[in-house]
């Protein structure tokens, strides 16, 4: 009886081992398809995951914008393969989907760990809130959770966008949505998009066409096609479809001389065209050989008979080693575009690259009024009006959102809000600015209410002012107990700003324990009490470069000068 028992044990064991290996033969070859979500229930039903199940299972959850069960998957693959076995960019991944989970600190952990530098994300946020040029209000336009919606350009008074909701076209097997088709909508002044329609049926087809652009006449338009057949390429272990960019021309109203760009190729993508205001230029990101990355930025000519110069890749201010897709070139030169490998909030964020005497110059980010911890991309002007379109799939699929801007300047300071603090050289809270402890206590007394109330008024009225706490214990007790016990008091101080409706994100909270006396009392029985008590406190010190003073401005001309 023992012997059939392990006998059909084995047997039992062996119909499972067989029945796992055709699992994942077949989540692999979803995979290689890249059929995302199909693939990434395979790979979750493998009972014993091991490092290419876990990488293979995270990259189809991020690449399907399932972000919370990518950063669970990516986590069990970090744990249980902590031997530097794993490459590089799932350090990069997960970091990504850390961020657009709201875990900030790990994420920071994983870039540093990537980059092999330190990422400190509220120091950088803090120095970008002041930085920002402008802010956006951005308004979702449809909504519509069954479709893709994206890529919108203008069209004169229209606009054209990349859409999934055509159900008659084929099914997309990464997404599981249509192909997508260009549509064309009037819009009103809010950004309200009416009379959607299919754009032309010389243009749209049974694969994918998006991201159309025009020219000023409206006579030359531009868009994405993908390549009706696959083909191998070297970096694909099974064959792909790239994109090409196509050129029309509009002729007694109808869209005819449909061709692509001589420098498409289908061994590598050319997609998102965007045209400068003389029509001189093109722009658009590729994956063609000499990439810095994944896709970077290009710029190619358009010669006055029609034809192309070579392209031009635009250097390491705008492209890095990762993705730059989605270019808007404006009417005063500045590039727009969209990338995860400059630091952002996390996933695809909008940059900008303003342009002097033809050089673009260092990305930067447009700040957390446009951008989100998830993709945010396909940025689009219209001239002169300060409003715009950008998509997003900060709620769970692409959508379009409307945005105006104003030009932002950041708040400046009074100078009687804020002081020198002579023993730092650092600005805190200027004059009743600190509070103090009893004696062992962490508690906040009644009386140092009307001065933390202070604070976070001042605090209130300039929302870009970041704050540490330093809080401090007298020389009397070890160093430990006294740098544990003003940790506590920065603690409580922190609690209760925040009872008063100041931001966690805004406030650091450090003990320094008895190590910055303000007298001479550096040690127990040498002092009275009340020269004790003078270094049981909190000070408010700005955490540098948070917020502009007045003291900071250059001083206005005279007026009575001649």
């Amino acid at each position: 009886m023992k012997k059939l028992y392990t006998t059909l044990l084995a047997v039992l064991i062996g119909f499972s081992a067989v029945a796992q290996s055709s699992q994942i033969k077949k989540a692999n070859r979803l995979f290689n398809q890249r059929a995302y979500m199909d693939a990434s229930e395979e790979f979750r039903l493998v009972q014993d995951k091991d490092q290419e199940v876990l990488q293979k299972l995270g990259d189809s959850y991020f690449y399907t914008n399932r972000m919370g069960n990518a950063a669970e998957t990516y986590r069990s693959l970090f744990l249980k393969y902590n031997d530097g076995s794993v490459a590089p960019e799932y350090s990069f991944r997960f970091a990504h989907s850390l961020r657009a989970t709201g875990q900030d600190e790990e994420a920071d952990k994983y870039f540093s760990q990537y980059y092999n530098s330190t990422v400190d994300f509220e120091e950088w946020t803090a120095k970008l809130d002041t930085a920002v040029s402008h802010t956006y209000t951005t308004n979702q336009v449809m909504q519509n959770a069954a479709s893709s919606d994206f890529g919108i350009t203008f069209m004169g008074d229209r606009i054209v966008f990349a859409s999934t909701r055509n159900q008659d076209r084929p099914i997309y097997a990464w997404n599981k949505k249509p192909y997508l088709d260009l549509y064309v909508a009037d819009i009103d002044d809010e950004g309200n998009l009416s009379n959607i329609a299919l754009f032309n049926d010389k243009i749209n087809t049974d694969t994918h066409e998006s991201s159309a652009a025009f020219s000023t006449d409206g006579k030359t338009m531009y868009f994405d096609r993908t390549n009706s057949r696959r083909v191998k390429v070297d970096w694909a272990e099974v064959p792909v479809a790239t994109i090409r960019i196509y050129r029309a021309e509009l002729v007694d109203g109808e869209w005819t001389n449909i061709e692509a760009l001589p420098f498409t190729s289908d061994q590598y993508s050319v997609e998102h065209p965007t045209l400068s205001e003389d029509g001189s230029t093109l722009y658009f990101a590729s994956d063609m050989p000499g990439s810095m990355g994944s896709f970077d930025i290009y710029s190619v000519a358009i010669n006055e008979d029609g034809t192309f110069g070579e392209p031009v890749n635009l250097g390491p201010n705008v492209n890095t080693a990762h993705r730059e897709q989605f270019p808007y070139i404006a009417n005063d030169g500045t590039l727009y575009f969209t990338s995860d490998g400059h630091m952002g909030y996390g996933n695809l964020d909008v940059f900008k690259s303003e342009q002097t005497n033809g050089t673009f110059g260092e990305a930067q980010n447009l700040g957390n009024s446009l951008n989100s911890e998830f993709d945010d991309f396909a940025f689009v002007l219209k001239e002169g009006e300060e409003k715009g379109y950008l998509a997003s799939n900060r709620r769970g699929s692409d959508n379009l959102y409307a945005f105006t801007r104003e030009d932002y300047t950041p708040p400046i300071l009074p100078k009687d809000e804020m002081e020198i603090n002579p023993e730092t050289g650092r600005r805190q809270i200027a004059g009743v600015g600190n509070i103090y402890f009893d004696f062992d206590k962490a508690t906040i007394k009644s009386e140092s209410e009307p001065t933390l109330n202070r604070v976070a008024e001042i605090m209130k009225n300039y929302p870009m002012l970041k704050i540490e706490i330093g809080s401090h214990a007298d020389a009397r007790g070890s160093d430990k107990y006294n740098m544990d016990l003003s940790q506590r008091r920065a603690e409580s101080t922190l609690e209760y700003l925040v009872s008063q409706g100041i931001s966690r994100d805004r406030l650091v909270p450090k003990g320094y324990g008895e190590e910055v006396p303000l007298n001479d009392c550096t040690r127990p029985n040498m002092c009275t009490a009340a020269e004790y008590a003078r270094n049981r406190r909190s000070e408010f010190t700005e955490i540098t470069g948070s917020t502009p003073y007045l003291q900071d401005q250059p001083e206005a001309a005279d007026d009575d000068q001649n």
